[in-house]
């Protein structure tokens, strides 16, 4: 999937072999290109944001300590009632470790972002939620969009290099096909992990009448893989494994979960998990402490990280506060919740974005752009190949 060149304006992101087929023709001015540079990231908290991240409710209380006076003050400690000689009572701040089932540190929401409609591709839709103004990156992931796309609408022929794309269907099914020779079909449940490197060209297209849905994922890869040969992995929806448990049930995608883990390699270690959940069920998924982590609500309403946040609902992605050992959801609505859990361990490293271009340098950049131009170091059959 790719981001579109208007006629008079450059938009963020992806490109169409028409206009990067231009970029063969032209003489290009690095200097003129719309390159962007990202530092790596660093999250930030209020103090107030902080104590939710411990999953402490602050309470101020004024206590009676003698016939004179009260004293009023905030403490993490139980009330421990006072002796007949007197003596500090102390208000508690709850952790809320039994509604946990062991995270004591539980995750919070810090961001939350409505991922809205927008035109890609060739006539399809989607709705971009990391990748865009309001977050552009969340180490180690570069962009989030779930699509919808209907015939004849599409992502035809257009390049990558320096990272990965994770296709999960949801609805339908979808058709690929690259310059090396590899071509398939991916239906609802399947999952294609594509990893670009060093390049590659494909086109994506929707193979079935109607809405084609899913979600697709771009994931970094560190500075010593980015130039490493393409390649796949691609399971059925009868690979994935399943597991099931007090009204949750998950696909476990990428990593682990209720004790089974994935078999899918993943270069930049990722977590990616599937969630429906039940009306009245709760969850409690670790997650690595170090790694970043979000949420993308799919269907119905669900409250994360303490059961008194406000409910969340579909097409919002959920930015987790870092540390922590999980995060907590309930449904508490009367309808399912659907949604997936995606963590990733950071890489730390700077990010140059051209496009479907991810490397960590300027000169990096202009060295791809080059190497596409002249169809050489990956892009060699680019010269001759089109999609059928």
């Amino acid at each position: 999937m790719y981001h579109i060149l208007k006629k008079k304006s450059v938009s963020y992101g992806r490109r169409t072999e028409r206009d990067l087929n231009s970029m063969r023709r032209l003489p290009i001015n690095f200097n003129l290109l719309p390159i962007r540079t990202v530092s790596p990231c660093i999250l930030f908290t209020t103090q107030k944001q902080q104590h939710q991240h411990l999953g402490i409710e602050i309470k101020r209380r004024i206590i009676p300590f003698s016939r004179r006076r009260g004293i009023e003050f905030e403490s993490n400690r139980r009330v421990i009632p006072t002796s007949e000689r007197g003596g500090i009572a102390i208000q508690s701040i709850s952790k809320m470790s039994s509604d946990h089932h062991g995270i004591e540190r539980p995750r919070m929401v810090m961001k939350r972002i409505l991922a809205r409609p927008q035109h890609e591709g060739d006539g399809a839709v989607v709705r971009r939620s990391i990748g865009r103004m309001e977050l552009r990156h969340l180490d180690p992931f570069l962009m989030l969009d779930e699509f919808s796309v209907t015939p004849p609408a599409g992502f035809p022929d257009h390049p990558h290099r320096g990272f990965e794309t994770v296709t999960y269907m949801t609805q339908g099914a979808f058709t690929h096909q690259d310059f090396a020779g590899h071509k398939g079909t991916i239906r609802a449940g399947d999952l294609q992990w594509m990893t670009a490197g060093r390049g590659i060209i494909h086109s994506e297209m929707p193979a079935e009448e109607g809405p084609n849905k899913g979600l697709q994922l771009w994931i970094n890869l560190s500075s010593k893989e980015k130039m490493i040969e393409p390649g796949y992995q691609e399971l059925q929806s009868q690979d994935i494994k399943i597991a099931e448990r007090d009204g949750v049930e998950v696909r476990i995608i990428a990593g682990e979960a209720m004790g089974i883990k994935s078999p899918v390699y993943t270069r930049t270690p990722t977590m990616y998990l599937d969630f429906t959940m039940k009306p009245s069920a709760q969850l409690h998924q670790p997650i690595p402490e170090s790694w970043n982590a979000f949420v993308y609500i799919m269907e119905g309403e669900g409250v994360l990280g303490s059961p008194n946040s406000s409910p969340a609902t579909a097409h919002h992605a959920l930015v987790l506060s870092p540390g922590g050992e999980g995060i907590s959801v309930w449904n508490k609505s009367p309808k399912p919740l659907r949604f997936v859990l995606i963590a990733g361990k950071p890489l730390n490293e700077p990010v140059v974005q051209y496009g479907p271009f991810v490397m960590n340098t300027q000169a990096e950049i202009d060295q791809t752009i080059e190497d596409y131009h002249f169809s050489r170091n990956g892009f060699e059959k680019a010269k001759y190949w089109k999609s059928q």
